[in-house]
């Protein structure tokens, strides 16, 4: 399973944002700047975000946007979904829509595509933008340590 842009380039997005959770809103400019993405990309993946009320936006001179929600309240399984769709390597395993295959009870392929997606679920369910806002200050300490910089 390979992600779209849509799916990454949101996800660092909305990264950004959780940096800047406690501070200002955060133009798109910005965004677009310090993670290297297109401006006028970030404004269509901002939308369907913004519509499902993960973000918030501000208009005017210190306008911008903000998560509409703690980091810790949004998980990556959030955010991939709304802008890719559902997280499945097949479609004969996308939650829901599973009852359309009519070889599912004997296909044994089906059952490593189930395992796939379980355990793609479990990730991005159980991470959150505050553990990847946490693995961002571990790796720069790190990073610190490897170079002689003193924490």
């Amino acid at each position: 399973m390979k992600l779209s842009t849509k799916g990454r380039y949101g996800l660092k997005a909305m990264f950004e944002l959780a940096l800047q959770y406690d501070k200002e809103s955060v133009s798109l400019n910005i965004i677009a700047e310090r993670q290297k993405l297109s401006v006028n990309y970030l404004e269509q993946l901002i939308a369907p975000l913004r519509k499902k009320g993960f973000v918030t936006s501000t208009r005017g001179a210190q306008g911008g946007y903000r998560l509409a929600r703690s980091p810790e309240e949004i998980t990556v399984k959030d955010i991939l979904e709304t802008l890719e769709g559902p997280l499945a390597p097949t479609s004969c395993v996308i939650e829901g829509e599973d009852d359309n295959c009519s070889k599912a009870e004997y296909c044994v392929t089906r059952l490593i595509w189930e395992r796939m997606r379980e355990s793609i679920d479990e990730v991005v369910r159980s991470t959150t933008l505050a553990d990847m806002v946490a693995d961002q200050e571990r790796m720069e300490n790190k990073r610190r340590q490897e170079r002689g910089i003193r924490i």
